[in-house]
């Protein structure tokens, strides 16, 4: 496959910000998906479960999820993921959405710790990597 000829897929989750910020929800390009950084945020616009890090990363991963399905990926085909969180010390509670979702899927994650997000009742976001594997390709490894 050519990922110069390859079309770029652009997944929007609607927000206003963006055309104005100029991102998408998710990017497909070739077998590889990217999901930005996604955030608590309620169908109401408002942010989910304040004060919660486990409810709030189960929103994000919804959101990410949704994404990811609607760029042709599954969970299944996550490679990588982050977890940003506002205090680390909450990373159990993070850690435990994130298992619920990928303890079969086992992608390399990183958690991290900032300062504050865009909204500060946000106190965590998720990113995502995947890569849809074609599986009526041959298996190239050792080739």
């Amino acid at each position: 496959m050519d990922l110069h000829t390859t079309p770029r897929r652009l997944v929007s989750s609607g927000s206003p910000l963006e055309p104005e910020i100029g991102f998408s929800r998710a990017v497909r390009h070739g077998p590889y998906v990217s999901v930005a950084g996604t955030a608590p945020i309620a169908p109401d616009g408002t942010t989910t479960a304040p004060g919660d890090v486990y409810a709030q990363t189960v929103r994000c991963l919804d959101i990410a999820e949704a994404a990811l399905r609607e760029a042709g990926a599954r969970l299944e085909d996550v490679v990588r993921t982050r977890v940003l969180l506002t205090d680390a010390t909450a990373w159990r509670e993070a850690a435990r959405a994130h298992g619920e979702r990928f303890a079969a899927v086992r992608p390399a994650c990183t958690f991290m710790e900032v300062s504050r997000f865009i909204d500060p009742a946000w106190l965590v976001e998720i990113e995502v990597d995947a890569v849809v594997v074609d599986h009526s390709a041959p298996d190239m490894i050792g080739w």
